[in-house]
């Protein structure tokens, strides 16, 4: 999934936002952003499932070996 945010803004004006697919730490850094960018600040904060999620890197690894039978 790529990482996204998802700002919603209320018939009564009230902004809310989330992030998707941003593991860890890293959805903490929009928080500055969405702030500066919406002249908001934030009231209510918590947790996605992404927050305790994390990035890993899977690779596969081919090898041959040349056996001589005899």
């Amino acid at each position: 999934m790529n990482p996204r945010i998802i700002v919603t803004v209320a018939a009564d004006g009230q902004i809310s936002a989330k992030t998707e697919g941003l593991l860890g730490e890293a959805c903490l850094d929009y928080i500055a952003v969405l702030e500066d960018l919406l002249d908001a600040r934030t009231v209510d904060s918590a947790y996605t499932a992404d927050y305790t999620r994390v990035h890993t890197d899977v690779r596969t690894v081919e090898t041959q070996h040349d056996v001589e039978r005899t």
